[in-house]
């Protein structure tokens, strides 16, 4: 397929090295010099301006952008007739998605939302044991999620409210909603704290999260910026097993799913242990899919509405949550 990226930072190199097997046909970014470097991997053309993306007429568009121009950018997008994957969170809040989901409708366009800790090999062999009834009915899951920054986190553009719409919630904890989302259902009943404890910025550090559905299932997740050994950790509960998702690859460690099968005698259970010491295929598997779900006309795994769900939950977090610094006394 033609595609056409917004955004040629980190973040828009990986979706374009993803894409390999697609022709990039334009790329855009505000910084020239890393447009041009962009489009000289791809062949595409380039440019500072984003709508000459939209004109170069591709089948699909991926834009990974700041989040104040997510929405802006894929609305435009969409309401010319393009397929659009808009890397998390889509937008600062759900109000600002949803038009991007009407004009969906309006056109037929296929809108994805960037949640690519979905097609991580862990996760995706997860979703199998689960789908085949091997933990039983699913009671609870436990998620945690940080990292530590970097020298100069600080003054990223992600700190800066007006331009992130929020701190590590809608950054982190954005995936560990969509993945308990995926897991659990929507969730009915949500509760949330904010507090910045660590870095000098005017947004969330921390953020715990208490969401239940409407069958009482909880999820009990927290990300953090404040994690000096970097951690991804997801236990999900059933009946009759428990599955345990231990790293990301990378800094986060050898990604390895753990099957916890309960025995009739209880006691230590039957453990099973499958480990994943590759490179990061998500990216790659996300394009798949996304291109797939083009192709056979559905909407693809991880879609607008999976977005406009984890965008409400953050809004009546942050909505809600205490936000005090310091100690969040």
């Amino acid at each position: 397929m033609r595609l056409g990226i917004v955004g040629c930072g980190l973040i828009g190199q990986k979706r374009a090295d993803a894409a390999r097997r697609h022709h990039v046909v334009a790329v855009a970014d505000t910084d020239r010099a890393r447009a041009e470097a962009l489009a000289a991997r791809t062949g595409a053309t380039a440019s500072t301006d984003w709508r000459t993306v939209i004109d170069a007429a591709p089948d699909f568009v991926i834009v990974a952008v700041s989040h104040d121009h997510l929405a802006e950018i894929a609305l435009a997008a969409v309401t010319a007739g393009r397929h659009v994957l808009i890397e998390k969170p889509g937008a600062r809040t759900a109000a600002e998605l949803m038009p991007v989901a009407v004009a969906a409708r309006r056109t037929g366009a296929r809108v994805k939302i960037g949640f690519n800790h979905r097609f991580h090999p862990a996760f995706l062999k997860a979703r199998e044991l689960i789908d085949e009834g091997v933990a039983g009915d699913l009671m609870y899951i436990r998620g945690r999620y940080g990292h530590g920054g970097r020298i100069g986190y600080e003054r990223e553009w992600r700190m800066r409210q007006a331009i992130s719409g929020g701190g590590e919630l809608i950054d982190q904890g954005a995936h560990l909603i969509d993945l308990a989302r995926w897991f659990l259902g929507d969730f009915t009943h949500v509760d949330g704290w904010t507090p910045t404890y660590y870095w000098p910025v005017e947004v969330d550090d921390n953020c715990f999260m208490a969401l239940r559905t409407g069958r009482g299932q909880m999820a009990w997740l927290h990300a953090t910026w404040t994690e000096w050994k970097n951690t991804f950790s997801f236990e999900i509960s059933g009946r009759d097993a428990k599955l345990q998702i231990d790293g990301l690859g990378g800094s986060y460690g050898t990604e390895r799913l753990t099957l916890y099968r309960m025995l009739p005698e209880l006691g230590p259970p039957e453990t099973t242990i499958w480990e994943f010491p590759f490179p990061d295929r998500s990216w790659e598997r996300e394009i798949d899919e996304f291109v797939q779900a083009i192709q056979q006309d559905r909407a693809p795994i991880g879609d607008i509405d999976d977005g406009l769900a984890m965008l409400g939950i953050v809004d009546r977090i942050y909505g809600t949550a205490a936000t005090s610094k310091g100690t969040g006394a």
